[in-house]
């Protein structure tokens, strides 16, 4: 049995299966089996969702941390955002990118989905000039 070890610091938020928790002193844990879970900076509140990819990363967060059916909803979402984008983009980057993370999430694997649309906020930050070229966000190392 594979096990994760997580070093979070006093005021951290985790979420596992949809529970979140607020640590309130630095710990150290270990998940020694599968589990849903985000933390830190890998959350997104719903006021940050505030550009189009930020919205896909938001209902991409809820059909991979949600309850049974707030994850169903949060695919629902994903599709009809990411499709929405797909159609407004001019970028074959963003639209494979958004191809590949929403297959990933359709086959149960919303991390490595976000991982996907993270780049997607990146590249959209890129194109919008909040960012320069080559920039990057803490963000994008979670």
């Amino acid at each position: 049995m594979s096990t994760l070890v997580l070093e979070l610091r006093q005021g951290d938020l985790m979420v596992v299966n949809g529970a979140p928790i607020r640590f309130r002193n630095r710990t150290r844990i270990e998940l020694t089996a599968k589990a849903r879970f985000l933390f830190g900076k890998q959350l997104m509140t719903p006021e940050a969702a505030n550009t189009p990819s930020r919205r896909i990363y938001f209902a991409l967060q809820t059909a991979y941390i949600g309850d049974e059916d707030e994850r169903e909803a949060g695919l629902t979402a994903a599709r009809r955002l990411i499709g929405d984008f797909q159609a407004a983009t001019t970028s074959t980057l963003a639209r494979d990118l958004l191809d590949r993370a929403l297959a990933a999430a359709e086959a149960d694997e919303c991390y490595s989905a976000l991982k996907l649309v993270r780049r997607v906020m990146r590249h959209e930050d890129v194109v919008m000039g909040v960012l320069p070229a080559g920039a990057t966000r803490e963000e994008d190392e979670a």
